[in-house]
């Protein structure tokens, strides 16, 4: 049995100190990039400074790209699901500290 991995991941300057098992922290740590990435994006191309409107935007972004996913049948779709899921409850995450 393999023992959690205490990590940081920063969004939006904002700092997660997380426990992750070992096979998480990849994707965790692409999808932290994922979502910063995203929120330079939307801060540039919109001019939001409230870092609640733009980790909302954000969310909405990928809550977007879920329900497309659901629509397509391949056998990949369950594998994106969980990686956009995961992106989803670290936004929430986020949100919930506002």
């Amino acid at each position: 049995m393999s023992e959690n991995l205490k990590i940081k991941l920063t969004i939006a300057n904002r700092v997660y100190p997380l426990s992750v098992s070992p096979d998480q922290e990849s994707s965790l740590r692409l999808s932290a990039n994922k979502i910063n990435n995203t929120i330079q994006q939307l801060e540039k191309n919109y001019a939001v400074r409230d870092k609640q409107d733009v980790l909302a935007m954000c969310s909405l972004q990928y809550a977007a790209q879920l329900e497309r996913s659901k629509n397509q049948s391949s056998g990949d779709q369950i594998i994106e699901n969980d990686k956009v899921q995961e992106l989803i409850d670290i936004i929430d995450v986020h949100l919930s500290a506002y």
